[in-house]
């Protein structure tokens, strides 16, 4: 009964209610938590379902938040549900978190991976950390009292355009289940004090090998953020979109518009052979990513090479390198999700 009062008492705040906010958020309304603020933006779409479980075909096109608050007032008609139709920002972060006395990071891109882990910091609220790539997960709980915070780990953003997004790479659909479950008892062991939390320890999980193994993660006294003298003092933004900014890059308009004038081009996709036989731009040549430096012989440098992949990170990446090698070569901005989304509509999307 104690454990019980403790969570109806509680507020959680979960950031995203994608792969990993959505189970998180059903196992909290369903243990009773007493308000659940939900932080989310985006529209349900057809190829969130193969891992948003809170979501269904009948959701598809309606506003994330509005579908979810649905789901979890079915769950459990008792919760207080906070619902915040925005972005998460360096304008709200701090105001957000502060209002809450533990937070579920469900975010699937490090700009706001970042932004969550220093407001917790700033703010003395626990991190309830989780992501997914591919088979793949990462969970532990950040910014408590004593405990390391992200950038203990990471003390740096990558560059852009080096990890690709779920989106970009794709991810096992019962993956983000799995660890959205344990940062929700996560947060339950937080909120009624019973356990031992992941603090100061990283757990990885391999699906592939059905594998569990934990790390220790120690603070680091000269972390720039909660470190003994703390350099980093302030929110800010970081831009670390997959698709690196390029001046080489082709819209899939233009790409159209050479198609239907005639311009002779050469159309390189550098997507998986798995993901060429979902779709295709008709008229391209696949090459993996990983064989291009071995099959150059076979991308003409007497015509401009358009590169694309499934969203525009691969083959930024590419472009750069043909280019470094005397190749005319630009980067389809978006990748054949744009060209399905702007130009044909009939190719499967995934």
């Amino acid at each position: 009964m104690a454990g019980q009062e403790k969570l109806r008492a509680a507020r959680v705040l979960l950031v995203g209610l994608g792969g990993l906010g959505s189970p998180s958020a059903m196992y909290l309304a369903a243990a009773g938590v007493g308000t659940l603020g939900l932080v989310e933006f985006d529209n349900v779409d057809e190829s969130n379902l193969q891992r948003q479980v809170i979501y269904g075909t009948s959701d598809i096109g309606r506003p994330k938040i509005a579908s979810a608050a649905d789901r979890l007032r079915e769950i459990n008609p008792h919760v207080n549900l906070e619902l915040h139709a925005e972005a998460f920002s360096v304008s709200n972060a701090r105001a957000l978190i502060s209002a809450y006395d533990v937070v579920v990071d469900g975010t699937d891109n490090f700009s706001t991976r970042y932004l969550v882990n220093d407001a917790c910091v700033m703010t003395g609220t626990p991190n309830v950390y989780g992501s997914v790539f591919r088979f793949e997960g990462q969970a532990a709980v950040f910014a408590a009292p004593g405990g390391p915070c992200y950038r203990c780990l990471h003390p740096e953003p990558p560059p852009p355009g080096l990890i690709p997004s779920c989106a970009e790479a794709g991810v096992l659909g019962v993956l983000p289940g799995l660890i959205g479950v344990i940062q929700a008892t996560e947060a339950i062991k937080l909120i009624t004090g019973i356990g031992e939390p992941l603090i100061g320890r990283f757990v990885l999980y391999d699906a592939l090998r059905m594998r569990m193994r934990e790390i220790t993660l120690k603070r680091d006294p000269e972390c720039p953020v909660c470190g003994d003298a703390p350099t980093i003092r302030e929110l800010a933004a970081y831009d670390l979109s997959c698709e690196p900014m390029t001046t080489d890059a082709m819209t899939v308009d233009e790409l159209k518009a050479w198609r239907d004038s005639g311009e002779r081009h050469f159309l390189l996709d550098v997507r998986e052979s798995s993901e060429h036989a979902i779709c295709e731009i008709t008229g391209s040549t696949l090459i993996p990513m990983g064989q291009v430096g071995m099959r150059l012989d076979e991308i003409p440098k007497d015509l401009p090479v358009v590169v694309h992949c499934k969203m525009g990170g691969r083959s930024a990446q590419i472009t750069a390198q043909l280019r470094a090698r005397g190749y005319d070569a630009r980067n389809l901005t978006g990748g054949i999700l744009a060209w399905i989304s702007q130009i044909d509509p009939s190719l499967n999307k995934y």
